[in-house]
């Protein structure tokens, strides 16, 4: 018969509905999880200020030179020119 009178479920009936309730709240939770992390990221190229939007970061000409010479692309007198070029025309441009 199919438990008409007696429901007793036995060891692996409550193992196996246990284990089902876990599943069934670790879904709904992590549906949750998942959804308020959604509405709380800011849009792709959203607004300046939205709470977790940083600014990209910008190197300057001088770090960009800095780093040119680290990398041996151009060697120390090449760079000691450019740094003096770049300081002169930086002079140059705050006079206008």
């Amino acid at each position: 018969m199919m438990f008409w009178y007696d429901h007793n479920v036995s060891g692996w009936g409550w193992f196996g509905m246990s284990l089902g309730m876990i599943v069934f709240w670790g879904l709904i939770i992590t549906a949750f999880v998942l959804l308020f992390r959604s509405l709380s990221r800011p849009a792709p190229g959203g607004s300046p200020d939205a709470t977790h939007w940083t600014p990209p970061a910008q190197t300057s000409p001088e770090q960009l030179l800095a780093e040119r010479f680290a990398r041996g692309e151009i060697d120390e007198e090449e760079y000691q020119r450019r740094l003096r070029v770049l300081h002169s025309t930086g002079a140059d441009l705050t006079k206008h």
